[in-house]
């Protein structure tokens, strides 16, 4: 199982490729605020993520607003993709059971 913001932050790049603080949006918003990415954390996941090889740093697109600074854009890879997918179907399995059991349906 991958670590639960990685989870997130691989999702929030599935679509469309996000610079850090986009990222950290998506989530908190996704997780209705249960999930806030703190730069270390937010960080600190991102280059454990490239090390992996799920993420790499792109360009961006060119319309951008820096906001004061050049913004670190990111792109899933097909690795994160791989993983990404991997997880959403294990994690499927276990709301099929759940509700197997009767505990999905209240």
């Amino acid at each position: 199982m991958l670590k639960s913001q990685w989870f997130h932050i691989l999702l929030s790049l599935a679509d469309r490729d996000l610079h850090g603080l986009a990222i950290r949006d998506e989530v908190l918003e996704r997780t209705r605020g249960q999930m806030h990415l703190w730069p270390a954390m937010l960080y600190g996941s991102l280059k454990k993520l490239g090390d992996a090889g799920y993420i790499v740093e792109s360009e961006g697109p060119s319309d951008l607003d820096p906001g004061g600074g050049r913004p670190r854009v990111f792109r899933i890879t097909e690795a994160g993709r791989r993983v990404l997918t991997d997880e959403v179907q294990e994690l499927e399995r276990y709301v099929g059971v759940a509700q197997a059991k009767g505990s999905g349906s209240a």
